[in-house]
């Protein structure tokens, strides 16, 4: 098993050579934990002093045909879902020939898990917050067509000041992974995984799944320890199809009212992550951080709203070389992205975008939000999005070529972007 984003050592290592830094960014300050394939530090940012994470994947050790995915997934999916406060957020991704460098927030109070082991059942209000913290970053994994399904006590990490984190998304399911909106892929740990996924009787909704945990998850905080013994898995999930567990006296009925409901063998009648926020017990001292509301856009789900998006520093970067996930395998899809900046208004950008497409022999199709435009002609398809960088001032133009990226560049690209020129200010990327 590779250890999640910070496992606290046990006893301590020593402390790495004062010499060891990442590419004159991090200096590395102490191990956290470590896999097969993969080792985890606490490290110091060289530019601003911040305390980081980092973790070092070794590309020569990552050679199954399984790790890859999982390692450019779990990447990706925290890309996506950077803006919630209560997901681990990323920070930077670097590569080398031989190694990746995953760069996240630190999360100082370590796995939750720890503390339930050490202090056991935790009190009704302290679980609940974490619960709701939890389910509130499901809600909006869902909502962006994310799920988790590895949710466990020990993927859900502290930070300083005590808020839950939820980390570890290398078996999660992106959206393009959904096939007729249902899941096929059985992963996660037994002891946490839904009923359902055990069967392996067919597809399966990931967010159904990830409610289980989550009533699990709270099992576990309340009583200290899990409601099916999960040593025999044909046992276990008979007791499961029984709901064969017992409730301490110390859970509250309206708390075991929701366990029973998340704990429901039946997807189709199981309580649902958006359900919890019309559950009474669940919505008691529920707090709106001020955090979630971050550029236009709402953590519960309604999405960008206006003409193009509003976006930040972060969002930027993770178009950009930075984290483009193509350069950290020689194996990875040979998706291209390009960049430029306007002045001119989103509505300009998009006619002229249709025009040239037009011209240029492309089949034009309008995306729903967002702003974005899709062209394909043969094997060639590219998307374009803009973004308001400064509102009626700056525009930010991505587009990724997703599809045959060779024949694009050989044949296309230059046509491209002289169209263009005129609406361009400057060239991101390394493209001029």
């Amino acid at each position: 098993m590779e250890p999640s984003l910070q496992h606290p050592p046990q006893p301590p290592p020593p402390p790495p050579p004062r010499s060891a830094t990442i590419l004159g960014k991090y200096q590395l300050t102490r191990l956290l934990g470590r896999g097969s394939f993969a080792k985890v530090y606490q490290a110091r940012s060289l530019i601003d002093g911040a305390t980081v994470a980092v973790k070092i994947i070794d590309k020569s050790k990552t050679v199954d045909a399984a790790m890859e995915p999982r390692i450019i997934r779990e990447i990706d999916a925290m890309r996506r879902l950077h803006h919630h406060p209560n997901i681990l957020r990323i920070q930077e991704v670097m590569a080398t020939k031989t190694k990746i460098h995953l760069v996240v927030e630190f999360a100082a109070g370590g796995e939750l898990f720890s503390k339930i082991s050490r202090r056991g059942r935790l009190p009704e209000a302290t679980a609940r917050r974490y619960f709701q913290q939890l389910v509130s970053a499901l809600r909006f994994c869902h909502r962006n067509g994310v799920a988790h399904r590895d949710l466990k006590p020990q993927n859900l990490l502290l930070d300083a000041d005590g808020n839950l984190k939820v980390s570890d998304f290398g078996l999660s399911a992106l959206p393009e992974h959904h096939q007729d909106g249902l899941l096929h892929t059985a992963c996660g740990t037994p002891a946490y995984t839904a009923p359902e996924i055990l069967r392996r009787s067919g597809g399966y909704d990931g967010s159904k799944a990830d409610a289980w945990s989550c009533g699990l998850i709270l099992y576990v905080l309340l009583a200290g320890h899990l409601p099916f013994d999960d040593s025999n898995i044909p046992a276990m999930c008979k007791k499961i199809s029984r709901r064969d567990y017992r409730f301490p006296e110390c859970i509250s009925k309206p708390a075991r009212f929701v366990i029973h409901k998340l704990l429901d063998p039946n997807p189709e009648t199981r309580m649902s992550v958006e359900g919890l926020f019309g559950n009474a017990w669940f919505k008691k001292s529920l707090r709106v951080e001020a955090e979630e509301r971050v550029f236009g856009w709402d953590v519960y789900g309604k999405g960008y709203e206006g003409k193009g998006s509003s976006v930040n520093a972060f969002d930027i970067i993770s178009m950009s070389s930075g984290l483009d996930l193509r350069g950290l395998f020689e194996t990875t899809s040979n998706r291209r992205e390009k960049m430029f900046t306007s002045s001119a208004k989103v509505e300009v950008v998009e006619e002229k975008v249709k025009e040239v497409g037009g011209v240029l022999g492309f089949k034009v199709e309008i995306g729903k939000k967002n702003s974005a435009i899709g062209l394909v002609k043969g094997k060639v398809a590219l998307v374009f999005e803009m973004f308001e960088i400064v509102p009626a001032q700056l525009l930010l133009v991505a587009f990724t070529v997703v599809e045959g990226g060779l024949e694009f560049e050989e044949h296309h690209w230059g046509d491209w972007k002289d169209a263009l020129q005129d609406l361009v200010l400057s060239w991101h990327n390394n493209e001029s």
